[in-house]
């Protein structure tokens, strides 16, 4: 009888170690185990699809306004990262945007430009307003925290982020990115329809996670749901040895 059983331990153990691959730290670092310095939260978060980048944010409805917090690793350590909204289009061209990079004293800060085409970056004011701008730098990644002005009862706003390894101290100016397949298809619509709160301030919401940028509050892979399966391959692992 025990002989019998092995081939079964052997699946059940291989199940178990394929799952502790699923829930390593890499794949479990999602945006709703980040926290910030300044203790702010958000009512939602994203794990964006391309370039390990993650999206906090409450969308008031009562004032259109959006408040975030963007997560990101630069492609190099003296790198830029960027997030933006485009009120025009879906990818870079016309992207209003906030840029963070270390300037001259090595301290986080926050450039905005208006990349009206991908021939010419302005830096400057935004064609949107936006306050409460500030970045900070831990661990590799930059945060950009800020609040800007979204259209009357939009359902949903055009996102954009990036990643570059380098950027003028002095100016704050970035270098060109990679093309690379994922900094191509770094863009996404992000859904507020569905996800406003209702004059309550950033910093108080319980934060509910989804992947990609469309707010579905779909759990990815890596997160709480696989300890449930981890446990009970335990239970059934401990049930066969007993028997």
């Amino acid at each position: 009888m025990a002989s019998s059983l092995h081939p079964v331990l052997l699946v059940t153990v291989s199940w178990i170690s394929l799952l502790a691959l699923l829930i390593s730290p890499a794949q479990a670092a999602t945006c709703t185990s980040q926290t910030f310095k300044n203790n702010k939260l958000y009512a939602h978060c994203n794990d964006l699809p391309y370039l390990s980048s993650y999206l906090h944010w409450t969308y008031n409805a009562s004032n259109s306004s959006l408040s975030i917090a963007f997560v990101a690793t630069p492609a190099k350590s003296d790198g830029w990262v960027a997030w933006a909204i485009n009120p025009t289009e879906t990818k870079m061209a016309g992207a209003q945007t906030l840029l963070a990079y270390k300037n001259e004293k090595g301290a986080p800060a926050v450039n905005t430009l208006n990349i009206s085409s991908y021939n010419s970056i302005v830096p400057g004011k935004l064609s949107f307003d936006v306050w409460d701008v500030s970045a900070e730098f831990s661990n590799g990644n930059f945060t950009i925290f800020a609040t800007v002005k979204v259209p009357k009862d939009a359902a949903s706003v055009n996102q954009v982020w990036q990643v570059g390894s380098a950027v003028n101290k002095t100016s704050g100016f970035p270098e060109k990115h990679d093309v690379a397949p994922p900094n191509l298809r770094s863009f996404s619509t992000l859904s507020l329809a569905a996800n406003s709160t209702t004059g309550t301030p950033a910093g108080t919401n319980t934060t509910t996670n989804s992947t990609g940028g469309g707010g579905s509050g779909a759990l990815r892979i890596g997160s709480g749901g696989n300890m449930g399966l981890l446990s009970v391959s335990v239970l059934v692992l401990g049930a066969l040895i007993a028997f």
